[in-house]
């Protein structure tokens, strides 16, 4: 069946999330890939506790955003659905096979090699905070997170993006996974990481993701979300 490039697409998203996650929220780097290709989209928003629901766990089954509908497919899982808009449209990957092949590589480098230290970093510095076993884990932690960041410091050097061939969906997700913890002293730690950080969310792309993202949140918490969020305490 032939793709339809001008099928209507639409994503999910949280209609609101505690200040700490605004900005952060998954949806961001689906909306950023959008922006770069140049593609419009409708944003299905959610309250806390809906996304749990069997309506939308149909087509996320382990109650998350994002999801991506179109008239031919429902994705999730924020890096499958980046990899798709990217083979889908042009403008994240490039059109040399071998050039194409390092940048699928780089998405892949930031979602398992790189994200995965940082998250544990937020868990013993914010989400397990208050845990026992997170302040003995810290140092561990956070040296593992550094080792990661030296060693793509160091593949990175003075390009301008990755692969040294223009901006791609490698370099979207790695902006991001970055994001997870600037202004913490990792990123900022590696001058030509912080620059090339600073790269990617100054193009017009990330911004207006940005914005989207931000404008789509209530400024007080629902009442609905206030329960799902006692709930879970």
């Amino acid at each position: 069946m032939a793709i339809d490039p001008n099928s209507a697409i639409e994503i999910t998203a949280f209609n609101w999330v505690p200040d700490l996650a605004r900005g952060q929220v998954r949806d961001l780097r689906v909306r950023w890939a959008l922006e770069e290709v140049g593609r419009p989209y409708d944003v299905r928003s959610l309250t806390l506790g809906e996304h749990k629901q069997p309506p939308h766990r149909a087509r996320q089954p382990f109650g998350q955003v994002p999801t991506y509908q179109d008239s031919e497919v429902t994705l999730f899982e924020s890096g499958a659905i980046v990899l798709h808009i990217a083979e889908r449209f042009a403008g994240l990957l490039p059109d040399n096979p071998m050039a194409r092949a390092h940048a699928i590589q780089w998405m892949f480098a930031a979602l398992n090699t790189i994200e995965p230290p940082i998250m544990d970093y937020l868990f013993v510095t914010m989400f397990e905070a208050s845990k026992p076993w997170s302040e003995p884990r810290r140092p561990a932690v956070e040296a593992r997170v550094r080792l990661r960041l030296g060693e793509l410091s160091r593949f990175l050097g003075d390009r301008q993006w990755l692969d040294g061939a223009g901006f791609s969906a490698g370099d979207l997700l790695m902006v991001t996974v970055l994001r997870i913890v600037e202004g913490k002293g990792l990123v900022e730690q590696y001058d030509n990481l912080a620059a090339y950080m600073a790269r990617g969310i100054a193009r017009p792309g990330f911004k207006k993701a940005l914005a989207g993202q931000l404008s789509g949140f209530a400024e007080a918490a629902p009442p609905e979300a206030l329960g799902w969020l006692k709930d879970m305490k």
